[in-house]
């Protein structure tokens, strides 16, 4: 792929929740807010995100043992696997989103969350877009796009709204910043839905199967924006079952099955060569649909 060095800046990016707490945090209480300044976890330099040992437990039904995950800086990693593997429930984990029954995870070298404790909110670092697009129904796209940044980080309406109709923008909505979420597609309300994360300014996107409630058509405009992302350099992690993103638009593949990862490597080893039995029966019935 064509990407942007891995030392280059990531472009701008926004969080689905607007609540974003504020304040001091103390570092020894896990529960508290996501403080850059924690103390650090074990992990490789220029590491964005490491997750540790994640199992997560609903009910008597363990749905993650035991995983590892890694992710370096503007790498794009795409998460494949069978309905039910724990794809969702990891990639929540990794966002602070559900508490952990074992294991740690880091975010920048930092505790986003572990344990028996309470995720920390991350503020906006860590930019997520879901398989519903979750817009309020009431506001505009530039509406929608530019509430978090004026609600928790009290930025002014004016200046929100400027930055919302360049990320809009930016999206190839540009004819569309005034127009109401009925009054859009799908793949354009997903589009707005990414634009809205990334008016965060998020060092991290995690996509959770973003186009599987879309029609071809859309599916092709949302994933055109998520590989403009990853070419520009912002580190991505994508649940997906679209092959063609993973074979074209991500440098790791990692495939899960039963709550455990399989088989994690480049992308295009894992995807023509695939070292486990499991992933190559994955991938012979996805390929032959």
């Amino acid at each position: 792929m064509n990407r942007a060095p891995r030392g280059t800046p990531a472009p701008a990016a926004i969080p689905s929740d607007p609540s974003v707490p504020s304040g001091p945090s103390d570092p020894s209480d896990p529960s508290g807010p996501f403080d850059p300044a924690a103390p650090a976890t074990t992990a490789r330099p220029g590491t964005v995100l490491l997750g540790q040992g994640l199992t997560r437990t609903y009910h008597d039904r363990t749905v993650l043992h035991q995983v590892d995950l890694t992710v370096p800086h503007g790498q794009t990693v795409a998460i494949l696997g069978p309905s039910g593997a724990g794809k969702s429930t990891l990639l929540r984990c990794l966002a602070g989103l559900e508490p952990l029954q074992e294991g740690t995870v880091a975010f920048q070298g930092a505790l986003l969350s572990k344990a028996g404790s309470a995720p920390r909110p991350a503020g906006g670092r860590i930019g997520m877009v879901f398989q519903q697009f979750n817009l309020f129904p009431h506001l505009t796209a530039t509406q929608n796009v530019s509430l978090a940044p004026r609600k928790a980080r009290g930025v002014r309406t004016a200046q929100a709204d400027a930055r919302a109709r360049e990320l809009l923008a930016r999206v190839g909505l540009a004819e569309h910043v005034d127009h109401y979420p009925y009054e859009l597609s799908g793949g354009q309300q997903q589009r707005v839905a990414i634009a809205r994360a990334l008016a965060m300014d998020p060092e991290l996107m995690l996509f959770d199967e973003p186009t599987s409630a879309l029609d071809p058509e859309f599916t092709r405009e949302v994933l055109a924006v998520m590989r403009d992302l990853a070419d520009s350099g912002m580190t991505i992690v994508v649940v997906t079952h679209e092959m063609d993103f993973a074979r074209r638009g991500a440098d790791r593949v990692v495939f899960m099955a039963d709550g455990r990862i399989v088989e994690d490597g480049p992308a295009e080893d894992v995807l023509t060569a695939p070292a486990k039995e499991r992933t190559r029966r994955f991938l012979d019935q996805i390929l032959s649909e």
